[in-house]
């Protein structure tokens, strides 16, 4: 084993769904400057990676899962929750701006070199612990079905921000549409749909995702999530308002 990496296996995992071999990597970086140590800030009896990592254990396809952490607080917690966590992510990896983009080739390549070889690899971000139980399978079937995309991202509607009505401050300090070019909309009822990829699940063909270094490319499936999923964790606020809404939906998640 690699010194660098942290290497899960899904208990109970069958893994191999349609002759699809797949990677999940969960991010969690011990860095967080909205919220300071948010990773392992308990939720509602568990620490906030526990819910991803508890997560991956309803998958029957999922036949890896890696977590990646600079973190020895994570890693201990990780540990804790009967996850083995060797060492911790190189340096280079736990900046501001490393990119999840990053983590996952470094992941790959990794792989690669002990002979290991993935058809997809999963992105679970701990930020977003609302997932149902069946999501993640769920957005593996969709990509199986459809083996000519590059993967598959979730998605939920935008509510009130939508860019149609979303302002910005001018050099002149005057407020002014965001979209200068878009239509005059002042009511949410008058916005066609708009969606953000929330951070339930990202599946992506990894020779897509080493090609175009990012999980982005123009042949991405929707996965669409319920409305009490749109929710991430970046400061306090937010943790609040996920703590509410996984006691009024625990049996779902």
């Amino acid at each position: 084993m690699d010194a660098q990496m942290k290497r899960y296996i899904v208990p109970g995992s069958a893994g191999m769904y349609k002759g699809y071999k797949i990677l999940a990597v969960v991010t969690a970086r011990g860095g967080s400057k909205g919220l300071p140590g948010k990773n392992i800030k308990e939720l509602n009896g568990m620490p906030l990676i526990g819910w991803t990592l508890e997560q991956t254990g309803h998958s029957r396809y999922l036949d890896e899962v890696f977590v990646s952490t600079d973190s020895e607080e994570i890693a201990g917690v990780s540990e804790r929750l009967g996850y083995r966590v060797p060492s911790l992510r190189p340096a280079r990896l736990a900046q501001d701006g490393t990119s999840s983009m990053d983590v996952l080739e470094y992941t790959i390549s990794f792989l690669e070199k002990e002979g290991k070889r993935f058809d997809y690899v999963m992105l679970l971000e701990p930020t977003s612990p609302l997932r149902k139980k069946e999501d993640i399978d769920n957005i593996i079937a969709l990509a199986a079905e459809h083996p000519e995309k590059d993967g598959v991202i979730s998605v939920g509607e935008v509510h009130g921000e939508h860019p149609s009505i979303v302002k910005k401050i001018s050099p002149e300090g005057l407020v002014a549409p965001y979209i200068e070019d878009g239509p005059s909309v002042y009511q949410r009822q008058q916005c066609d749909r708009a969606y953000f990829p929330y951070g339930v699940g990202y599946l992506i063909r990894i020779p897509r995702l080493m090609e175009a270094h990012t999980i982005y490319t123009d042949r991405m499936l929707p996965y669409y999530i319920e409305r009490w999923q749109n929710y991430e964790i970046d400061d306090i606020y937010d943790f609040v308002c996920i703590e509410s809404i996984m006691k009024m939906e625990r049996e779902r998640l």
